[in-house]
């Protein structure tokens, strides 16, 4: 349970999603949690942008959940934004086939927005972070061969940046974790700006967890410091 200096009450956390990538994150808080993953119609509105879209996704992830008075509820959602077209995940293999062929060397965006809620008050936090990713010229065949594997299935643009076979990103711009679907930083920002107690380094434990060299975590929390000194 988290020690909630808001209310200085114990609060259960939920996360709002069954991804398997999020859970395996989320438990580098080293913070006992359950899954509730929510069910809504996620059919995006004509007039939204990519970044409106995904931040009211991630809030009615949330705001859709019952949600008791001892619960602290963490939704999320990820999306794939190529020039403007919102990419989600792959229906069947040829789906993923066009996704990916779309995709190929080419940059594109990664958003994942996040919202905190409580069964008191709501909506107490929301963050939105955003990843540039620049695609390998991959080609056919290994397009087929990472098709084989069936790997692409609940995967947002038909990938996993981590696949060490496929390797289909060259380069990326911004927080690895979110291309995951779960930008850990800016979770723990809104877990500070709820006021929950936390004794984790979450920066080093991402880096040793997905054997990365991050360059834009103290950014990230150093911005959250600055505001929580004002």
């Amino acid at each position: 349970m988290i020690k909630s200096a808001f209310d200085m009450h114990d609060k259960k956390l939920i996360l709002a999603s069954g991804s398997p990538r999020r859970n395996e994150l989320l438990r580098l808080f080293g913070i006992p949690f359950s899954k509730r993953p929510s069910d809504i119609d996620e059919a995006k509105l004509g007039a939204e942008s990519p970044r409106q879209y995904v931040q009211r996704m991630a809030l009615e992830k949330g705001e859709t959940l019952e949600i008791f008075s001892d619960e602290l509820v963490l939704s999320a959602d990820t999306i794939v934004d190529l020039e403007g077209q919102v990419l989600g995940k792959p229906i069947d293999k040829d789906d993923a086939r066009r996704i990916l062929k779309l995709m190929r060397g080419k940059t594109h965006h990664v958003h994942t927005g996040l919202a905190l809620h409580n069964g008191e008050e709501g909506t107490i936090a929301n963050e939105i972070c955003l990843t540039n990713v620049r695609m390998r010229d991959y080609s056919a065949d290994e397009i087929e061969a990472y098709l084989a594997r069936a790997d692409y299935h609940d995967k947002a643009g038909a990938y996993a940046i981590q696949d060490s076979q496929f390797h289909p990103v060259e380069h990326i711009q911004g927080c690895y974790a979110n291309v995951m679907g779960l930008p850990l930083c800016h979770v723990y920002r809104m877990f500070s700006q709820a006021a929950i107690c936390m004794d984790v380094e979450i920066a080093d434990l991402c880096q040793r967890y997905n054997d990365i060299n991050c360059e834009v975590y103290p950014s990230i929390l150093y911005e959250q410091k600055h505001e929580n000194d004002i």
